[in-house]
C-alpha cells in the first residue's frame, strides 16, 4: 500500500499516518520528494480498508499495490527515481558512464585505467577486487589490496568506485572503499546478501540473473529496499538463450519493461553480453538508444595481457570512438552522456 501525502504536509500528519500503518503491522518506508512525501507500507493488507487512511489529515490518496514488489513498483513513484550516489545523479537527464577493467590486477594498471576512464568523461570507475570465476583455478582478485588501489585511483581522478561484493562476510570491508556495491548475476537471488547490502546505504548495482524474469529481478531489488536502502540501480547484462552468436543475449527490451513496472533506474552492461570487444559498441549504442540510464563498459589499457576477460575489454582508442558516438545518440534522445568535450586531445 502507498500513501501519498498532500504537498507540504506537516511532519505531525506524516507521523500520524506512519504510526497508524505501524499499528496495523506494516513496515513503513518514507520517500521524500521536493514538495511531497510518500509512505510505502509493506505487510499483510487483508482486512485493511484503505479508507481508514484516506480520511487522515494530510493524506491526498491511497494506492493498493497488487504486485509483490511494493517498494520497487512504479506505483510508489510514478515520475521515476533520481538516485543521489556521491556527487552523481542516476535516473535523471544524464546517462551515466561507468567503465574500467574486469578485475583490479595491480596498482599501475588500475591507475592507468582510471585516467582513461576520467578523460572519456565517465563518472564511475568499475573493477573487481573479488572475482567470481567459473574455474576455481582462475584469478580470483586481489582482495583488500585491490580495493585500496581502486579507491586511490578513483580519488585521484574524482571518480566514484563500483565493485562487486560476493558474500555477506565481504560487505563491511567493501563498503569502506566503494560507493556502489555490485551484486553479480549469480548472486541476484542471494537473499541474505541482498539484505546485508540493503543495510549499508551505499548505492547497489543489481545485475539481472542469467535466467531471471523481470519480476524476479525486481523482487531481488525489493529485498535491498526492504532494509531501507532506496539506492538500487538495475543492470541488464545479458541472459542465457539457445543461440551461440553472443556470449549472452542482451535483452534491451528489459529497459522499457522495467520502466513500465518500476521507478528504479536501469543501465546496460554490453561487455558481458558481447564476450568479445568487436561486438561491444553495437550493443552499447542499442542500450543507450532504447533509453537506458547509463552504461557499464569494460576497458583495459592493455587487454591482450589482462588476466580476466581481456577479449571483451575495449582498447583505449576504441573506447574514445565509442564515447563520441554515444554523445550523438544521447543528444538525439534528449539526454546528456558523460562529460562532453573531456575526450578532446585524448590519445
Amino acid at each position: 500500500m502507498v500513501i501519498v501525502m498532500v504537498e507540504y504536509a506537516s511532519e505531525a500528519h506524516i507521523q500520524q499516518a506512519t504510526q497508524k500503518l505501524e499499528d496495523k503491522g506494516f513496515s513503513v518506508s518514507r520517500i521524500v520528494g521536493v514538495n511531497q512525501s510518500i509512505l510505502g507500507a509493506v505487510g499483510d493488507k487483508r482486512g485493511i480498508d484503505p479508507r481508514e487512511f484516506e480520511i487522515l489529515d494530510g493524506v491526498e490518496r491511497v494506492h493498493v499495490i497488487t504486485v509483490p514488489y511494493k517498494l520497487a513498483s512504479r506505483e510508489v513513484k510514478p515520475q521515476g527515481s533520481v538516485l543521489r550516489v556521491g556527487n552523481l545523479d542516476l535516473g535523471g537527464q544524464e546517462a551515466v558512464l561507468m567503465a574500467g577493467p574486469c578485475a583490479v590486477e595491480g596498482e599501475k594498471e588500475i591507475f592507468e585505467a582510471a585516467g582513461i576512464v576520467a578523460r572519456a568523461g565517465a563518472k564511475v570507475l568499475r573493477g573487481g577486487a573479488f572475482k567470481p570465476r567459473t574455474s576455481p583455478y582462475s584469478f580470483q582478485g586481489l582482495g583488500e589490496a585491490g580495493l585500496k588501489y581502486m579507491r586511490a585511483a578513483a580519488d585521484e581522478h574524482h571518480l566514484l568506485v563500483a565493485t562487486e561484493v560476493m558474500s555477506v562476510s565481504q560487505v563491511e570491508l567493501v563498503a569502506q572503499y566503494a560507493d556502489i556495491l555490485q551484486i553479480g548475476a549469480r548472486n541476484m537471488q542471494n537473499y541474505n546478501l541482498l539484505r546485508e547490502v540493503g543495510k549499508t546505504r551505499r548505492g547497489v548495482l543489481l545485475k539481472r540473473g542469467l535466467a531471471a524474469t523481470i519480476d524476479e529481478w525486481l523482487m531481488s531489488a525489493e529485498y535491498v529496499m526492504s532494509e531501507g536502502n532506496e539506492k538500487v540501480i538495475l543492470c541488464e547484462r545479458g541472459i542465457r538463450s539457445f543461440g551461440n552468436h553472443f556470449r549472452f543475449l542482451l535483452d534491451v527490451s528489459a529497459v522499457p519493461a522495467v520502466r513500465e513496472r518500476s521507478h528504479l533506474p536501469v543501465i546496460i552492461d554490453p561487455s558481458h553480453a558481447a564476450g568479445v570487444r568487436a561486438k561491444v559498441p553495437a550493443l552499447a549504442r542499442a542500450g543507450l538508444a532504447v533509453g537506458a540510464d547509463g552504461l557499464m563498459i569494460e576497458i583495459h589499457p592493455h587487454p591482450d595481457i589482462a588476466v580476466s576477460d581481456g577479449p571483451q575489454a575495449l582498447l583505449p582508442d576504441q573506447f574514445l570512438v565509442l564515447v563520441e558516438e554515444l554523445h550523438r545518440i544521447a543528444r538525439a534522445m534528449g539526454k546528456r552522456f558523460a562529460d562532453e568535450g573531456s575526450t578532446v586531445g585524448m590519445n
